[in-house]
């Protein structure tokens, strides 16, 4: 009888080894790259940049920047009680919009990005 239980462990032990393996930890630091705030989601990083002027979102998957030249993606900005959504168009390696936002300090923002017809949501404090 011990030893079935000693075996019953010993696979738990094992299994719950393999899947902490096989976790969403893909050896990144989830540092900022380009100056932004790097939020993860879905195995990938998020990485925005905002100033009263532009808004870049550049994603990484594994320290590698990711393409996004057939994606989309939006932010929606919340600031107190006003709210302001932004198209983003992909430029080289990353999302950009230009115009006027109000990026000040503790601003909300929320990013959807939709890559091959999955959607991503991340959310970010500004700072």
């Amino acid at each position: 009888m011990k030893s079935i239980h000693f075996l019953a462990v010993l696979s738990l032990s094992v299994s719950s080894l393999a899947y902490a393996a096989d976790g969403h930890e893909h050896g990144g630091d989830h540092k900022p790259v380009h100056g932004g705030i790097v939020v993860e989601a879905n195995h990938m990083d998020l990485e925005l940049v905002a100033t009263s002027n532009t808004l870049s979102l550049h994603l990484r998957d594994h320290d590698k920047p990711m393409d996004v030249s057939k994606a989309s993606a939006k932010i929606t900005l919340l600031t107190g009680n006003q709210k302001q959504e932004v198209e983003l168009r992909p430029k080289g390696e990353s999302f950009v919009a230009n115009g006027t936002f109000k990026t000040e300090v503790g601003a909300k923002a929320v990013a959807q990005v939709t890559i091959n017809g999955k959607t991503t949501t991340a959310r970010f404090v500004l700072k």
